[in-house]
């Protein structure tokens, strides 16, 4: 009987010692501790692996020394780090109330789809490739209109212009919806012709523009596929947001306390 209880706890302990990864200074590591640190790591794209393994676990090992230590010091008791402590656990908190709650009202994929031919229909119809050139003074800019008018290159000049990235590329802005520009500079962009230029300079608050109308062209809209990623995540945003703000509606508030 005797013999049959000492084996009992001896296959007790190497159980309990089976459920850890280490043990630091007699405090064991539990295993579930390195699952969840794994689970996390391959969450995130990488393959679980010995290799992966023993780098958590060697980390698991360091952590456990420094919080020993921190122990001893009596970090975890001074005030500012009570107070990032309480914060953080905050934080971990609203961020896993979040996601509960887009578990709960998903995103699904006909709401994507809703969202993708709404901004479809409201994208302006028309896009523009233009080029400037951007100057401080209006002066300035009248004189490389003359100068452009007189044979001058137009992407030569641009290279003085105040606008660092687009003088690079010969004043090139690349394809946009009128919408992308400031009014004025809008405004002018689009009462122009292919391969015009603007007669005058068109002040804006970043100074004097002297525009060319390049090219136009329907919007190239992207394919849904493309797309869904940034329109889910959109979504999700507005919806969180829309939970928060609801469950501020319902809250009896008095800020007049002190």
């Amino acid at each position: 009987m005797l013999r049959y209880s000492l084996f009992a706890l001896a296959f007790v302990a190497g159980s309990a010692l089976a459920q850890n990864v280490a043990t630091v200074n007699n405090k064991p590591i539990p295993k579930t501790r390195e699952d969840q640190f794994v689970k996390q790591l391959t969450q995130q794209g990488q393959q679980d692996s010995p290799e992966l393994r023993k780098r958590v676990r060697d980390s698991l090992v360091e952590r456990e020394i420094l919080m020993q230590e921190a122990a001893k010091r009596a970090i975890a008791d001074k005030p500012e780090v009570k107070f990032q402590i309480d914060l953080q656990r905050q934080n971990v908190i609203l961020q896993a109330l979040m996601f509960d709650e887009l578990k709960r009202n998903p995103i699904s994929d006909e709401n994507v789809e809703a969202e993708y031919d709404k901004q479809k229909a409201a994208a302006p119809s028309k896009e523009y490739h233009a080029s400037h050139i951007l100057m401080e003074k209006e002066d300035e800019a009248r004189s490389a209109i003359d100068q452009i008018k007189k044979g001058a290159k137009f992407e030569e000049l641009a290279k003085k212009s105040k606008d660092t990235g687009s003088a690079a590329k010969g004043g090139d802005l690349d394809w946009a919806a009128p919408e992308a520009y400031v009014k004025p500079f809008a405004e002018a962009l689009t009462k122009l012709k292919k391969g015009e230029m603007t007669e005058a300079p068109i002040q804006s608050q970043f100074g004097w523009h002297v525009i060319r109308l390049d090219d136009v062209r329907d919007t190239q809209f992207p394919p849904l596929a493309q797309v869904t990623p940034q329109i889910r995540e959109s979504l999700q945003q507005q919806r969180v947001q829309a939970f928060v703000e609801d469950l501020k509606k319902k809250a009896k508030v008095d800020t007049s306390l002190k």
